[in-house]
């Protein structure tokens, strides 16, 4: 399936990617203003997940950031689409058939920890997977990567050091934490993030940890930003909404771009 989906992309443009950047929830429109070079809808590629969440344009962007070669995947497919973990992955798995060799992830989450308050930028130093299935279960591709790679380092130091430079730069204050994957569609319950609290996360999310699981197995140098879009059930005093979400992205939208941009001349 994956060589047939590079023979398609292949057929379209010969672009060589050396970075891959996820633009979640809310954060698409730092695609909107880079120079396109060609752009791919994923309907248009083989046996390939189409995205169904609200902001999730759904496409590949192969574009020149800080003289870098990128592919952009504006808005990723989800768990709660109903896809399948290897479904979920597929984009980052052709992303590095493409030869892109780095990854920055990025995502709306909700806000756990004490430090992080709405509207605040998260570098992720660790993640919590175990509650979502792996996109690695079942038989393995040796192409891709080992039967049982190693996780001890899946955000890497030196790139994660590299956003922090970048918004030294930018004067950006910047937050470290961990970041917890639950399934969704839903929101989590008080009990859930209480739970999320004890066993070590700072923020929670319905994205990222598998695809940086997957992104490691195959090779990538991963590194990955959440953009506290709102405090968690339990921490927040009203309900939460995707509304709000967009909104808290939408409000911190020009030092999101300012600072990806800048990250990606770092890497």
């Amino acid at each position: 399936m994956l060589k047939k989906q590079l023979d398609y992309i292949r057929k379209i443009t010969d672009f060589e990617p050396e970075i891959a950047l996820v633009l979640g929830s809310g954060l698409g429109d730092f695609a909107q203003e880079v120079r396109q070079e060609c752009v791919i809808p994923y309907c248009d590629i083989p046996e390939f997940p189409v995205s169904t969440a609200p902001t999730h344009r759904g496409r590949y962007i192969f574009a020149e950031i800080q003289g870098k070669k990128t592919v952009i995947m504006q808005g990723r497919v989800h768990l709660y689409e109903g896809y399948s973990p290897k479904q979920v992955v597929n984009p980052i798995r052709l992303a590095r058939l493409m030869g892109a060799e780095k990854l920055m992830l990025t995502n709306a989450a909700g806000g756990i920890g004490e430090h992080l308050k709405i509207g605040d930028f998260m570098v992720l130093e660790d993640h919590i997977s175990c509650f979502v299935p792996s996109a690695l279960t079942g038989e393995n591709d040796e192409s891709l990567g080992v039967r049982f790679p190693d996780m001890s380092e899946v955000y890497s130091k030196r790139l994660t050091s590299a956003i922090c430079k970048a918004a030294d730069k930018c004067n950006i204050e910047i937050k470290h934490g961990v970041y917890l994957q639950l399934h969704g569609p839903n929101f989590e319950t008080p009990a859930e993030i209480r739970m999320a609290k004890l066993i070590g996360a700072d923020a929670v999310g319905m994205s990222t940890a598998i695809e940086a699981q997957a992104a490691r197995h195959c090779g990538f140098e991963v590194c990955a930003i959440s953009v506290i879009s709102n405090l968690a059930c339990g921490i927040s005093k009203t309900p939460i909404t995707s509304e709000e979400v967009e909104e808290t992205a939408n409000r911190v939208a020009p030092l999101f771009k300012k600072l990806v941009r800048e990250a990606i001349g770092n890497f």
